[in-house]
C-alpha cells in the first residue's frame, strides 16, 4: 500500500481531509448526533443507542477524539464524552470556508 504523501499538501488541506474522513462513517455521525442530543454520554450508552459492539464504538470514539471533535472525562470506571466546543467551532469555520468557495468567473469548462 502506498503512502498518502500528506506532507506535500498544506496544513489546511490535510485538516480538511482529516475532518472529511472522520465524517465518512455513519457510525461516527450517529455518535456525534447522540452526544449533541444528550450533551454527554458514556460508551455503554452508545452501544445501546447505536447497536454496535463496545470495541467498535470505542474505536469510533478514538477517531473522533483524535480529530478533536469530542473530549472525554474519566468518571469512575467510565469515560464521559462531550463535544469539544472550541474545536467544533473551528471545524465549522474550516469546512464552511472550503464549501463556500465560488468560481472566479462563469464556468466555461468543457
Amino acid at each position: 500500500m502506498g503512502l498518502t504523501k500528506s506532507e506535500i499538501f498544506t496544513e489546511k488541506q490535510n485538516e480538511i481531509s482529516n475532518i472529511a474522513k472522520v465524517f465518512g462513517h455513519p457510525a461516527r455521525v450517529a455518535i456525534l448526533q447522540h452526544i449533541f442530543k444528550s450533551n454527554t454520554c458514556i460508551c455503554g450508552d452508545l452501544v445501546e443507542e447505536i447497536g454496535l459492539a463496545q470495541p467498535t464504538i470505542s474505536q469510533h470514539l478514538k477517531e473522533l477524539k483524535k480529530v478533536g471533535l469530542i473530549k472525554g472525562n474519566i468518571e469512575g470506571t467510565s469515560v464521559c464524552y462531550c463535544i469539544d466546543e472550541e474545536n467544533w467551532s473551528n471545524m465549522k469555520t474550516i469546512i464552511s470556508d472550503f464549501i463556500n468557495q465560488d468560481l472566479n468567473e462563469k464556468n466555461n469548462c468543457c
